[in-house]
C-alpha cells in the first residue's frame, strides 16, 4: 500500500515538473522574442497571464507603457493551414462543412483572423498594452485582401499581430489593433483592422456611444429594392465556434461568477456576426463581390443575444471618395421584427494597397 502511494506522489510529481516546464517556464523563454518560428506560448500561461491583467487593472483607463520600447508586435514564421480547424470554421459560420473542397471559393475571409488568435491574445496580455484585456468590445473593423486567401494554402506562410494606436473617448478608451496574413512569397494577402473599446464604467452613456466621435455618419438610408434574408441563431453559436479572443472566450471565462448568480443573457461574438453576414452575401450576390482585391468595413452595434432571429439586408451603393464614386454592396443586420441593429457593413471591390 505504501509502495503504491509513494509511486503515485512520484508520478504526480514528475506530472507537475512537466506541466511547469511546458506550460509556464517554456512560454516564458518563447516570449523573449517578439519573432515566433511555429512554435507558440502555452494558451495556460496566457490564460494566467490574462487573469492577472484583469484583475489589477480598471476597464476604461489607459496605462503607462512598462517599458521604453513600447510597440506591441508579434510575428509567427512558417505557419501552415489547418485543414479541420478551417472545416469547422465554415460549419459554424454558415459556409457548410464540405465548403473548403467546393471549387472556385476562396477561403473564408475571416478565417485567418482565427489563425491569429493566440497572437492576438499574446499582444493582449502583452507587458506593455496598456489597457486591461477583460471586457474588451469590437465596435469596428476594416478587412482587405489583394490576394485571394487560397494563397495560404500553398506553402508557409506568416502571420502578425501588431498594436496600432490608443484614442480616448468619451465612453472609454479605443485600440487599434491589425492583424495580417502573408504568403510564402512574401506578398501581403490580408489585413484586418479591430478597433476595440475598453468601457469606462462610470460614463453612464448609452451604447450609441460605442462610436469613436470622428468616424461617426449617420447611417445610410435603406432603399426599397433591398435583398432581406431571415436566420436563426442557435443557443450554441458561441459554444460551437472558436472565435477571436477580443470578444468571447476570456470575457465568458471571468463572468462565469456573474452566471452562478443567475445571470443568464449570452451573446454572439462579434465575428460570428460579419462571418454570418459575408457567407449569406456569396450565397445570394455570388462569389464575385467578395473576391480579391476586396475591402470591407463593419461598424458593431448592439450585442446579439441567442436564440433568436436576425434579419439580414443587402443592397446596391454608391459612396462618394477620393476621385471618383466607388460601386460596393451595403448589408444590415436587425433583430427580427425589430429596428435594434446590430451591424452595418459596406463592401467595396478594386485595388487596395496594404501596408507591409
Amino acid at each position: 500500500m505504501g509502495s503504491a502511494q509513494s509511486s503515485c506522489v512520484a508520478s504526480l510529481s514528475v506530472f507537475s515538473v512537466y506541466l511547469l516546464y511546458v506550460h509556464i517556464y517554456g512560454s516564458y523563454k518563447l516570449l523573449k522574442t517578439n519573432v515566433l518560428n511555429e512554435r507558440l506560448p502555452s494558451f495556460v500561461y496566457l490564460y494566467i497571464k490574462y487573469v492577472t491583467k484583469a484583475v489589477t487593472r480598471r476597464t476604461g483607463c489607459l496605462q503607462p507603457a512598462a517599458t521604453e520600447k513600447s510597440d506591441v508586435v508579434y510575428t509567427l514564421l512558417n505557419c501552415r493551414l489547418e485543414t479541420p480547424l478551417l472545416r469547422r470554421f465554415c460549419s459554424a459560420a454558415g459556409y457548410g462543412w464540405d465548403y473548403p473542397d467546393t471549387e472556385y471559393r476562396d477561403i473564408p475571409l475571416c478565417f485567418p483572423e482565427i489563425l491569429c488568435r493566440r497572437l492576438l491574445l499574446m499582444a493582449l496580455t502583452d507587458e506593455n498594452f496598456r489597457l486591461s484585456p477583460a471586457g474588451l468590445v469590437r465596435v469596428r473593423q476594416s478587412l482587405k485582401t489583394l490576394e485571394p486567401v487560397d494563397e495560404l494554402k500553398k506553402g508557409p506562410f506568416m502571420l502578425q499581430v501588431r498594436v496600432q494606436e490608443y484614442r480616448q473617448t468619451d465612453a472609454g478608451v479605443e485600440v487599434d489593433i491589425c492583424l495580417s496574413a502573408t504568403s510564402r512569397t512574401r506578398c501581403p494577402v490580408w489585413q484586418s483592422v479591430l478597433t476595440l473599446l475598453s468601457k469606462n464604467k462610470l460614463h453612464k452613456a448609452s451604447r450609441l456611444l460605442l462610436k469613436s466621435e470622428h468616424q461617426r455618419q449617420p447611417d445610410e438610408p435603406v432603399p426599397e429594392d433591398v435583398k432581406q434574408i431571415e436566420l436563426r441563431v442557435p443557443r450554441t453559436t458561441g459554444l460551437q465556434s472558436v472565435w477571436s479572443f477580443s470578444d468571447h472566450f476570456p470575457y465568458r471565462l471571468l463572468s462565469l461568477p456573474a452566471r452562478l448568480f443567475g445571470y443568464r443573457s449570452h451573446t454572439t461574438p462579434s465575428l460570428w456576426v460579419l462571418s454570418i453576414c459575408l457567407a449569406e452575401i456569396e450565397k445570394h450576390k455570388g462569389v464575385g463581390v467578395i473576391t480579391a482585391p476586396v475591402n470591407i468595413t463593419a461598424q458593431f452595434k448592439e450585442p446579439l443575444l441567442v436564440p433568436g432571429r436576425v434579419t439580414i439586408q443587402l443592397w446596391e451603393t454608391t459612396q462618394n471618395g477620393g476621385h471618383s464614386p466607388a460601386q460596393g454592396l451595403s448589408f444590415h443586420m436587425q433583430q427580427h421584427g425589430s429596428n435594434i441593429s446590430h451591424m452595418m457593413g459596406w463592401i467595396s471591390r478594386g485595388l487596395i494597397n496594404i501596408e507591409g
